[in-house]
């Protein structure tokens, strides 16, 4: 099982639209977006999941067009930023190889809960960042970090 997970481009500061989930991709966002969407060129993605934040899902939709990938990308309110690790891993039980756009604190926990469990410090993640994940099958604790990818 491959898992990747990506946060979001750089995006517009707080304060610029009326909303934090209103915050937009800045164009240095959308070029490391397209840098990092290089990385899964060829990787066997079923799906892309992506946060309904703004900046979340310019980035998805950034992601998909560059690979030609053809299935919608699926909007889903567990991507926020403070949804709790352990929310995200319960939705993916019966998932494989699949893309998750989302925004930190979360994108940190979550690679830190599927490597190690509950109470490790989390991954630092920039904006655009892409990590790998591998594992026979989603056991919390024991999933292995291929890579941290930075643009």
């Amino acid at each position: 099982m491959k898992l990747w997970v990506m946060r979001h481009g750089e995006a517009v500061p707080h304060g610029a639209r009326p909303h934090d989930s209103e915050r937009e991709l800045t164009e240095h966002g959308r070029k490391e977006v397209l840098r990092s969407a290089e990385q899964l060129m060829g990787q066997p993605l079923t799906a892309i999941y992506a946060s309904p934040y703004l900046r979340a899902q310019e980035t998805a939709h950034l992601v998909r067009e560059v690979l030609g990938f053809e299935p919608e990308i699926r909007t889903v309110e567990w991507l926020t930023p403070d949804t709790e690790p352990d929310k995200v891993a319960e939705q993916l039980v019966s998932v494989s190889n699949v893309l998750l756009v989302s925004h930190n604190p979360l994108v940190g926990h979550l690679l830190s809960y599927l490597q190690h469990g509950a109470g490790y410090p989390p991954e630092k993640v920039s904006t655009a960042g892409l990590a790998e994940l591998n594992g026979d099958e989603l056991l919390i604790g024991s999933m292995k970090l291929d890579s941290i990818k930075h643009p």
